[in-house]
């Protein structure tokens, strides 16, 4: 496997917790939080695109963590 060029998500704050993103070479894009780097989220274009969309429109506000 290539080695992935994590860069650091431009709405993170300046603290520790902030969201890497990187392109993968198969066309999928992988997230993963600083402090748990090796728990990596793997996500295509389109269903990341429809994921934020759906937060931003509020869709997910009912959900408890």
């Amino acid at each position: 496997m290539s080695t992935l060029t994590w860069q650091k998500s431009s709405h993170s704050g300046s603290g520790s917790n902030c969201l890497n993103v990187a392109a993968a070479p198969d066309g999928t894009i992988r997230l993963r939080e600083s402090d748990a780097p090796n728990a990596v989220l793997t996500a295509t274009p389109t269903g990341l695109r429809t994921l934020l969309l759906g937060i931003k429109a509020g869709e997910f506000n009912d959900v408890a963590l």
